[in-house]
């Protein structure tokens, strides 16, 4: 796995008004920093996100492969796939290219009656949680989401909250770095939210 392009840290958080997920920027290939302006977190449908840690290319191709199937759904039940679909969706791809596998770990995110987060490894489990990270400095991420994940807290309380754990993990973890990206899904659909609006974050937790 050393030889190729790899992307991580993500988190995920569900608040009383929808889902955040955030990722750090940095690619790397081996001990290298080879991009310092990787995307990790994607759009699959209006209420739907895919945060992905791990091989870039692996995050990429099942990212258009869940896209697809996606509009497939739509076009099939005249509705959006719900998240749990999506989680299952990907779950059942990954469980059948165990002998072959991603090489990555994958949150889905979205909004459907109410916000939701699952974690995915690569063999297929799924786990729904109010918060979950993944990639190399998930425990930094860990450790700021147990201290002060609160299940009442509002959309703006979760993106600070994800912008700490993000935080935590680029002091401390040398594969995660080079900025940070987050993303919202609510009733109102998916958005990600500028560099000015990051980093005017990020000056207020100085």
């Amino acid at each position: 796995m050393t030889d190729k392009l790899k992307g991580t840290t993500t988190v995920g958080i569900v608040c009383k008004d929808g889902v955040v997920l955030a990722a750090d920027r940095r690619g790397t290939l081996g001990t290298m920093v080879v991009t310092k302006t990787a995307t990790k977190i994607f759009k699959i449908d209006d209420h739907l996100a895919l945060a992905g840690a791990g091989e870039i290319g692996d995050i990429l191709s099942l990212v258009r492969t869940l896209r697809a199937e996606a509009k497939l759904y739509r076009a099939k039940v005249g509705k959006e796939m719900s998240v749990k679909a999506l989680a299952t969706l990907t779950s059942n791809i990954l469980h059948g290219t165990r002998y072959f596998p991603y090489f990555s770990w994958f949150l889905i995110g979205g909004y459907d009656e109410k916000p939701r987060i699952y974690s995915i490894d690569m063999d297929g489990g799924v786990t729904e949680d109010n918060y979950v990270s993944a990639g190399s400095g998930m425990g930094f991420a860990y450790g700021i989401l147990e201290d002060s994940y609160r299940e009442d807290m509002t959309l703006e309380d979760a993106i600070k909250l994800a912008v700490r754990a993000l935080k935590a993990a680029l002091k401390r973890d040398i594969f995660t770095g080079d900025g940070i990206m987050v993303v919202v899904v609510t009733r109102e659909g998916y958005r990600e939210l500028s560099k000015e609006e990051v980093n005017e974050i990020l000056k207020k937790l100085d």
